[in-house]
């Protein structure tokens, strides 16, 4: 039978052990957090830059609620301070999980350029949804963009990447809420 010493030792030096662990990793997190946070946003203001041409600036970023979620939208305006147009981040489930997207969207609701921001598809064909060349497809459209198959896109859509459906679906569908978002803003016209 084991004593109360043999049990309580191993406990206590398990407990220890996940303490300091613990502080560790507590102390790292704090002295990170503030670095992870200027790069994303350092990250998302070069996205912004990126998605919407042309302007030259952009606002502090304003909230619009659509079907009960909260969405952040940023104003970017030319060096004259007219309205450029605007920026929605926006995401969809894809294969792989969420993929985040910001999408321009000019003064005249047309879709002015779309960055990915994250995303986990499978490297290789779902990847190649968030790539630079399916994106492209997107820009000067607007209104609600039809995903096709097989190079039969219609008028106002795009094709999907042959063998990633899922994640052309996933990207078409965080592309329209941004075109969507973009009618319910007040100050879109």
């Amino acid at each position: 039978m084991k004593t109360v010493k043999e049990i309580l030792l191993p406990a206590v030096i398990l407990f220890a052990i996940c303490l300091v662990a613990t502080t560790l990793l507590a102390l790292t997190n704090q002295v990170t957090a503030p670095v992870i946070e200027k790069l994303e946003s350092k990250t998302a203001a070069e996205a912004r830059a990126k998605v919407l041409p042309g302007a030259d600036s952009f606002d502090a970023g304003h909230t619009i609620t659509y079907n009960g979620t909260e969405y952040i939208y940023y104003k970017g305006f030319y060096k004259d301070g007219e309205l450029a147009g605007f920026t929605f981040t926006t995401s969809a489930g894809g294969y792989g999980g969420d993929v985040v997207i910001m999408t321009g969207v000019g003064a005249d609701g047309a879709v002015t350029g779309v960055s990915a921001l994250s995303q986990s598809e499978t490297p290789g064909l779902g990847a190649k949804a968030a790539g630079n060349g399916f994106l492209g497809r997107f820009v000067g459209k607007s209104g609600i963009i039809a995903l096709s198959k097989a190079g039969k896109a219609a008028e106002n859509g795009v094709d999907a990447v042959t063998g990633a459906t899922i994640s052309s679906k996933a990207v078409t569908e965080a592309i329209n809420l941004a075109l969507v978002l973009y009618t319910e803003v007040p100050e879109n016209g």
